[in-house]
Order: structure tokens, then C-alpha cells, then sequence
């Protein structure tokens, strides 16, 4: 059975400050910020949350199908997606637009600095989720605004359980439009920022939240992770990285581990500790999809950090 994995495929211009913002940015002066950082270093790499969490599910094993909207520019990540034996059947070219783009500028501490130019993502909402029999599971990843309140009602009307993953789209939404697609998903995965806002917009608590849905879960970066489920707290430690290379695309790595997880009825320690070695593993590459552990090198990963064997 196949995941589908709704989301961005995006392009990553990614540079590396060879400092700290905060030694730039003074506050008494940020309501005329003007500032300019020199980046030595620059990349262009394949991202996109629906390409990054697909890249990493297929690491794992799982059967990923994307889920998005490319421009006239995506030729070289359609190649690339051929060659990673990712079907693009879901995968809609928009004439007369770029892919989206992200341009992200990370400095010594790895804060980030981005700008997102949205192109045919704001088309996403010409997808829609196939009524079909063989499509198990998905994820409603940052996408456009319109797709993910689409794909999210028809997830649930296709009765296909599923992730809300607001993520960087999150402040599209107001607290109904919130609280909505979260009634309708099954899990709700978001970073400790993004729980913070969607209480405040919702104006719930997040144990309250966390009674919409099977599990809610929330990504504390090197803090671990917790997930709420079924009443309980369980609290996730975090997969000690080989190295700190770059934070672009964990969340998606991270998800990509839920993701199999729930696929497979692991129990949840098992699905976030999972979880929490797939970000671990990015993290010591840089770019969204430039890590290539086999299956195999995954399971040692999850032993030496838990000393248990997952298969």
C-alpha cells in the first residue's frame, strides 16, 4: 500500500553565514533593519517538503507518492525523481511558473533566515486525492493555501487517514480553519514553535488539541520530541547526530519516520524513536536529500541510539 504524501517540491538555495545574526541585527534599531550578510558558500539542492519526506520514506522502505505542483523549470527534478523510482503520477506541471523556490541563509548557531517564492505550489489545489483503494495513508504538508484545505477534506472524505503538517504554512490559518483540519486528520505533527502558535490561535491548550486527533506530536529539535496520544505524554529523547551539518529538511526526515511507522503499527515510542533517527541522519548532511543510508544502516542507527533492534 502506497503513502501519499501531499506538499511542496521546491528548489533550495542554501548559504552559509560564517557568523551569527544576533552580531548583526541590533535591536533598538530593527524597525529600520537593513542589513546585508556575505555568504561564501551556496548550494542549490532539491527540496520541497512532499520531495524531502518521499526521498526519506523511500530510504525506508515505504511505497511514497508525491503529491504536488511543479513549474516550467522542474526538469532536472523530474529526472531526478525517475531515477530515485519516485512516480510523479500525482506530480502536475503548471505552465508559465517556476517551482517553487526557497532561498535560506543559515549562520554559525544554525538560525535561518528564508525567503520562499511560492510559484506553482499555489496551484496545488488541482490535485486532488485519489478515491483509491491502493493509497493507505498521507500527510497534508506546507503547501498552497487552497490545496491543503482541499486535500485535508479530501482525505477524510476518501476515508484515508492522515497527518495535518501545517508547518511554514501554519500562519495561513486562523483558529476555526485550524481547529477544522485537525477535526478531519487523524495526527497532527508540528515543531514547538508551531504548537505555541496553533494554541494561540485556537486558543486550546495542547493536551486539549491533542484530543482532536490519535496523536499529536510535537519536535523539540535537539531536545528530543513528544507525542500525545490516547491520553499520555510519551517524551521521545533525541538520536545523537555523527555531525551538525545542516538542519535544512530534518522536520521532513522526521516525518518521513512517522509516517513509516504508522504504516507498519509501530507502537509510538517505537514510531518516534524511529522518527527521531531519521532527523539525526539528515542533520549530518547537508541539503534535504543528500543522505543516502540503506535500509539496513537505518536499523544499526536506531540500535547504537537505543540499543534495540527494530527489524
Amino acid at each position: 500500500m502506497s503513502t501519499l504524501i501531499c506538499g511542496s517540491i521546491a528548489y533550495d538555495a542554501i548559504m552559509v553565514f560564517h557568523d551569527r545574526f544576533r552580531n548583526h541585527i541590533l535591536p533598538e534599531q530593527i524597525h529600520i533593519l537593513n542589513v546585508s550578510f556575505l555568504v561564501p558558500e551556496m548550494r542549490r539542492e532539491f527540496g520541497g517538503c512532499a520531495g524531502n519526506i518521499g526521498y526519506n520514506l523511500k530510504l525506508l522502505g515505504g511505497d511514497p507518492l508525491i503529491m504536488a505542483t511543479v513549474g516550467d523549470d522542474a526538469g532536472p527534478y523530474l529526472e531526478r525523481l525517475d531515477r530515485l523510482g519516485l512516480p510523479r503520477t500525482h506530480v502536475t506541471q503548471i505552465p508559465g511558473t517556476f517551482t517553487a523556490q526557497c532561498f535560506i541563509t543559515t549562520d554559525l548557531d544554525d538560525n535561518q533566515i528564508a525567503a520562499f517564492h511560492p510559484g506553482a505550489m499555489v496551484h496545488s489545489h488541482r490535485n486532488e486525492v485519489p478515491q483509491s483503494r491502493g493509497v493507505s495513508l498521507g500527510i497534508v504538508a506546507p503547501d498552497g493555501r487552497e490545496g491543503m484545505l482541499e486535500h485535508t477534506r479530501q482525505f477524510a472524505e476518501a476515508g484515508i487517514p492522515f497527518i495535518f503538517d501545517p508547518g511554514q504554512g501554519l500562519p495561513m490559518f486562523n483558529g476555526e480553519e485550524l481547529l477544522h483540519c485537525l477535526q478531519l486528520a487523524d495526527y497532527c505533527a508540528v515543531n514547538d514553535y508551531e504548537a505555541r502558535l496553533l494554541c494561540e490561535r485556537t486558543g486550546r491548550s495542547i493536551e486539549s488539541l491533542a484530543g482532536e486527533v490519535r496523536a499529536l506530536i510535537v519536535t523539540r529539535g535537539g531536545e528530543g520530541s513528544e507525542i500525545h496520544a490516547g491520553g499520555r505524554k510519551f517524551d521521545i529523547p533525541c538520536a545523537q547526530p555523527t555531525a551538525l551539518e545542516d538542519p535544512t529538511g530534518c522536520g521532513d526526515a522526521y516525518r518521513a519516520g512517522l509516517l513509516y511507522g504508522i504504516e507498519h503499527g509501530m507502537d509510538w515510542e517505537q514510531t518516534g524513536r524511529l522518527a527521531s533517527v531519521m532527523g539525526a541522519i539528515k542533520i549530518a548532511s547537508r541539503g534535504g536529500q543528500n543522505h543516502a543510508p540503506s535500509r539496513d544502516e537505518i536499523g544499526d542507527a536506531y540500535r547504537a541510539a537505543f540499543g534495540t533492534r527494530l527489524w
